[in-house]
């Protein structure tokens, strides 16, 4: 359902949850259930150990039209469905996860119809979601690998798998843990490429859609900073000091055509960028080394496993040492002065382990606090795992990512940099300096006729209000989806 600006807006009038600079809570679990065909089908899977909501922790999220997709990994034994979805307009706050596209199509080592552990996902605009298949069961030195990681793709509009591409051998290696997905559509449906990042076997896989092939990149850009492996969170102090390459974002098209990919390792604070008219062309594997550049490191405490750039060049990424969501406006030089914060809260955004942005330019996170799950006990009788929201405009407004657009749009064109001259004002590698923005594509600005007010500030938040549950998105205005390109 459309949620467009004007329906915001008289939401706030009647909702003043809606109205605050923070993100608002949506959902929220103590424990993890499933929507079983019956009440008997769902004690009979308790009895035999088909389903123990204990073991369940949700991982990455996405969003199409009225559905929440929600992803569960078989960490442990137990998780019946891996890949689900929640109506946005339940009524009820914890809703049970309801499998995608069907409980047949979550089979744990059904290589050919099933899904054995999925993590992150992504919705493209012609309504295809892309999901992951990493054929694995266990975590750490428990993984098993009944299954090779395999891209699925799923038609949203018929709920059809449309195609399963298993990874060539050279693809992984023994060390390969993928859980991060990055999908850059061109200008038809067709022309679509995809970006894995391997963790653990520090490696970037690039998938061309129209080709249907992958193949391999490598640069010691993928490795972990050895002096960024101690964190702190919940509580608890741990080492991940192995986890090289994670999360990644793609900016907007650029004078070229062709988009950055940004990204960094989960032990690190600095950020990489690479232009994708490198990552699709397969004959670049072993001649692209000076096509990836560094930026400047961000602030202390600043590791991030998730991040999504929205089409206004506003990237947002999880700070799970802060229990943060932070923000980068990309028309600003990437420095930690230029990193805002726009929410924080040392209770609710306990590890937000995922970030998106949907086609209303909501931003949607989920906090799972996944280091206690893993290391000790997570406590049942509190809630545990949360899904928050609130509009883009909204949580940048008085940050330093609240850069307004300038008549003429400066995009970063890669590949103008040729000389050293000077210290490159975009930050990257001081050997290869930027050399001014390409003029070739001015952007005409945004209608000055009506310009944006901000969300009243006349009702202050109260709290969230027991008496009147959220009650849907409206369907006045229904969502039609993009038109299919291809």
């Amino acid at each position: 359902m459309k949620l467009t600006s004007s329906l915001l807006l008289l939401a706030c009038i009647s909702c003043p949850v809606l109205c605050t600079n923070k993100l608002q809570e949506h959902f929220q679990w103590n424990i993890i259930d499933f929507e079983y065909p019956s009440d008997e089908a769902r004690l009979q899977a308790i009895l035999t150990g088909r389903f123990k909501p204990e073991n369940g922790l949700p991982v990455g999220i996405e969003v199409w039209n009225d559905k929440l997709f929600i992803s569960v990994p078989r960490w442990k034994e137990g998780i019946p469905s891996t890949l689900n979805y929640v109506p946005l307009d339940s009524p009820v706050k914890n809703p049970r996860l309801i499998p995608y596209p069907s409980w047949e199509a979550n089979e744990l080592g059904n290589c050919e119809k099933g899904l054995s552990t999925v993590y992150r996902i992504h919705v493209d605009k012609c309504d295809r979601l892309w999901v992951l298949d990493t054929g694995t069961f266990g975590i750490e030195k428990t993984t098993q690998n009944p299954c090779p990681y395999a891209l699925n793709i799923f038609d949203l509009r018929t709920d059809q798998r449309i195609r399963r591409y298993e990874f060539r051998p050279e693809d992984t290696n023994a060390n390969t843990f993928i859980a991060n997905i990055a999908v850059d559509l061109g200008h038809t449906c067709d022309d679509a490429h995809a970006y894995f990042s391997d963790e653990l076997g520090y490696g970037l896989i690039a998938y061309s859609y129209k080709e249907n092939k992958s193949w391999r990149f490598s640069h010691s850009f993928f490795l972990p900073d050895p002096l960024k492996g101690d964190f702190n969170i919940d509580g608890l102090n741990f080492q991940w000091g192995e986890e090289g390459i994670f999360g990644m974002s793609l900016t907007p098209p650029q004078a070229d055509g062709y988009r950055l990919l940004h990204f960094s390792p989960l032990a690190s604070h600095r950020e990489f960028v690479v232009s994708t008219r490198t990552l699709q062309n397969s004959s670049r594997v072993d001649d692209s080394w000076n096509d990836f550049f560094y930026l400047k490191e961000r602030s202390d405490l600043s590791h991030t496993t998730s991040r999504i750039m929205d089409d206004e060049g506003v990237q947002f990424f999880n700070l799970i040492d802060q229990n943060a969501v932070g923000c980068w406006n990309s028309r600003t030089e990437y420095r930690k002065e230029n990193h805002g914060i726009v929410d924080k809260d040392d209770k609710q955004l306990i590890f937000p382990a995922d970030v998106k942005v949907d086609r209303n330019r909501n931003l949607w996170v989920i906090s799972d606090r996944m280091p206690r799950f893993l290391i000790t006990s997570l406590d049942y009788n509190e809630v545990n795992f949360r899904v928050l929201f609130a509009p883009v405009e909204v949580l940048i407004k008085g940050t330093v990512c609240d850069v307004p657009k300038r008549l003429e749009e400066k995009i970063i064109n890669l590949n103008d940099v040729r000389h050293i001259t000077e210290i490159p004002s975009y930050g990257y590698s001081q050997k290869i300096p930027f050399q001014g923005y390409s003029q070739k594509i001015p952007f005409q600005g945004y209608s000055q006729n009506i310009p944006f007010q901000g969300y009243s500030q006349k009702i202050p938040f109260q709290g969230y209000s027991q008496k009147t549950p959220f009650q849907g998105y409206s369907r006045k205005i229904p969502f039609q989806g993009y038109p299919y390109l291809g």
